[in-house]
């Protein structure tokens, strides 16, 4: 029992020597734990970054609905650069493919194709107003009724409209500011790549869109579309399953496109079905990269921190080398040294690493303010993670420090000057 109210004092005394000597060299205690303010600050600052971007994007893509397919030409996903020769030559999919899946699959609710323009500059106009580079797209009028256009003002485009090429364009909500600035756009007549269409309706800025995005939806009828720009031919079907029959409707989605495609039993699909949990898994692959990469650089700032750390220790076990003489003479042992020094380590790692977490703050504020729909916090996880390893670093770069006072003899540390 006595040996434990020793080590405590012991301890205690080891916390009061170091606050002391932090305030006693204010200058030189920060320079020496700045690397661990850094490193500790980006732990914080990037993981709350990061949760707070998985969450708004995760919650983006469940916002297609969980009952919702996405077929493209080939998987959705990461590996936009690692595309085989293979995938970028497949045939486009067609709007008689989109037609085929809407008459033939029982499990699906509702099937919208969805037309994309050639690559290329594409604008709106209105009265000396220009907005270029808009994503510009042709669809009928089931997208709106699978819940992928939510309407703030006017009407979407009708089954007629579709069919008759009725020049008609429904806008997004950042088109309808930057061309009308707050005007009435319903009924109003805009330039879409040198072509008149009536404004019919206003769409709001989609659930499903990711922080900092513009909405600049330009949403033509399919027929329409097809007659401004005669060589789109690539395509994308959206596909929305019975409610609990997701599983269901992709099985016949792909048999009906295995068909319509004509591909044999023993070839690969040559188009991609995209389900909400399967992308937010790839996109959970890309952010686990970017904590790897957060851990690397927040390890070179510990780093250096920790190497800063082992040096004011070595100069102050120098500077003490008397004190030290004098312990160990009235009966300190070598593990009473070594938890005064490694005590006093840890206390400026973990001013240090207090610091930190008031600079990763910092930075998930700013970051929230710089983008408004970033749902940024700072993680429990993060916080504890910073405050554990600025202690480890302590006790780590402070160890050969306390172990060379603990080695000193005493009457040569009596006689130091």
């Amino acid at each position: 029992m006595k040996k434990k109210v020793n080590n405590a004092a012991i301890i205690l005394a080891g916390i009061g020597l170091a606050l002391a000597a932090i305030r006693g060299h204010k200058m030189r205690s920060f320079l020496t734990v700045l690397g661990v303010i850094i490193g500790t600050g980006t732990i914080i600052g990037v993981g709350s970054i990061l949760t707070g971007f998985d969450g708004a994007v995760t919650n983006a893509i469940k916002s297609f609905g969980t009952d919702s397919i996405i077929v493209l030409k080939w998987q959705a996903g990461i590996r936009f650069s690692n595309r085989s020769r293979e995938e970028y030559q497949r045939k486009p999919l067609t709007y008689e493919q989109a037609m085929a899946i809407r008459d033939r699959c029982r499990s699906v609710r509702s099937v919208s194709p969805y037309l994309f323009p050639p690559r290329g500059l594409h604008k709106v106009h209105y009265k000396g107003n220009d907005v270029m580079q808009v994503n510009l797209g042709g669809t009928d009028e089931k997208y709106a009724q699978g819940g992928n256009a939510e309407l703030a003002k006017g009407r979407f485009f009708s089954e007629f409209e579709n069919v008759h090429h009725v020049p008609v364009v429904v806008i997004g909500e950042d088109i309808n500011k930057s061309l009308f600035a707050g005007l009435d756009a319903v009924g109003k007549e805009i330039q879409v790549d040198g072509h008149s269409y009536q404004v019919v309706g206003v769409m709001n800025r989609p659930a499903n869109s990711f922080p900092g995005q513009q909405d600049n939806r330009v949403l033509l009828p399919y027929h329409t579309m097809k007659k401004l720009e005669p060589g789109a031919i690539e395509h994308m079907i959206v596909v929305a399953a019975q409610p609990g029959q997701l599983s269901a409707a992709i099985d016949e989605v792909r048999g009906v496109l295995r068909q319509e495609r004509r591909l044999k039993y023993n070839e690969p699909d040559n188009f991609g079905l995209n389900t909400a949990e399967q992308m937010i898994e790839d996109f959970r692959q890309v952010t686990s990269v970017t904590a790897l990469v957060m851990v690397v650089l927040s390890s070179i700032g510990l780093l250096v921190g920790g190497i800063g750390v082992m040096n004011i220790m070595l100069v102050s076990v120098t500077e003490r080398t008397k004190e030290i003489g004098v312990r160990k003479a009235i009966g300190a042992r070598k593990v009473d040294i070594i938890v005064q020094f490694l005590t006093e380590a840890v206390v400026l790692t973990f001013a240090g690493g207090l610091m930190g977490m008031g600079l990763g703050w910092v930075i998930s504020k700013i970051a929230g303010m710089v983008f408004p729909s970033l749902p940024t916090s700072v993680p429990v996880w993060a916080a504890a993670l910073g405050v554990l390893v600025s202690v480890g670093v302590g006790l780590f770069f402070g160890l050969w420090p306390a172990t060379k006072a603990a080695r000193l003899d005493p009457v040569e540390a009596l006689r130091y000057e």
